[in-house]
């Protein structure tokens, strides 16, 4: 994969004629990533062909840096990326962030207090700023199997000790969608609410969402919505949908990102992303 430098003007492969998008904006997990956290040899293909004619990779994910980075230096993936749900804007060659936008703490306790009022106590964790943030999990929380760090803690008070990017939240009985409507009715006025994946619903600093990030990002690389193609699997992929130009949903996807996308190619397992891309690249 190669990394996202803004290029915009064709190459000598394409004889002057470009990809179509100057911007390819990819979600990681359920669409980029294959279900063991790699990248298929044909999709690192597509991409580094649509960036040899022009256009620039950006990968957009609702994880923080610390969860991101390892996957970035895999890949050998040197551009912006964009993550946090927009919260962070990083740079993969310098490895630091050139934007950061924090929960209030307050408003996101409030939040809660309404959304326990609703339904009675949730399990809690939390995605603590910066580069280094550690993700904090609390008593109950289900975390999913695999290689992501997290801290356990005893005390749900101690998520609150230092500046967060989101709070994720879980319930015992109620299903993600369900959590995440009845958050969004009681709360949807002191923060954001997304469902990012199985089990991960996420409270954010209101107004905040992948499309906001993107748009940072996109500016720094001289790119503006009209120029860019975005796929995604999940409903927190719904605002990058809406300010994209062409929106391409996972066959794999929820059904309401299927239902706002402008088309549905194969599964992140059946290289969906090459799929899209090897159609619109110019052919020789």
């Amino acid at each position: 994969m190669t990394g996202t430098t803004g290029s915009t003007g064709p190459s000598e492969a394409t004889g002057g004629r470009t990809f179509p998008y100057k911007l390819v904006a990819t979600d990681l997990d359920g669409t980029l990533l294959r279900s063991d956290e790699t990248v298929s040899a044909r999709t690192r293909e597509a991409l580094a062909a649509v960036t040899a004619a022009g256009a620039a990779h950006i990968v957009v994910t609702g994880r923080a840096v610390p969860w991101t980075r390892h996957i970035l230096d895999d890949l050998g993936y040197r551009g912006l990326a964009v993550c946090g749900q927009g919260a962070q804007v990083y740079d993969a060659r310098e490895h630091r962030l050139l934007t950061s936008v924090t929960l209030d703490r307050q408003l996101a306790g409030l939040a809660l207090a309404k959304i326990e009022a609703e339904v009675g106590p949730l399990l809690l964790a939390a995605s603590r700023d910066g580069l280094e943030g550690e993700v904090l999990v609390g008593p109950g929380y289900r975390v999913q199997d695999g290689p992501l760090p997290v801290v356990p803690i005893r005390d749900a008070a101690d998520l609150w000790s230092a500046p967060l990017n989101k709070v994720y939240v879980q319930h015992p009985t109620l299903s993600d969608d369900e959590l995440a409507a009845v958050a969004t009715e009681v709360a949807g006025g002191l923060v954001g609410v997304t469902m990012a994946g199985a089990g991960i619903v996420e409270l954010l600093p209101l107004g905040l969402s992948k499309a906001t990030g993107l748009s940072l990002a996109a500016r720094r690389l001289g790119a503006k919505a009209v120029d860019t193609i975005a796929f995604g699997d999940m409903p927190n992929d719904i605002p990058m949908f809406a300010w994209a130009a062409h929106s391409v949903a996972m066959a794999n996807a929820h059904a309401d990102l299927k239902a706002v996308a402008d088309e549905v190619t194969s599964t992140n397992e059946e290289d969906g992303i090459a799929v899209v891309l090897e159609r619109l690249l110019p052919r020789s």
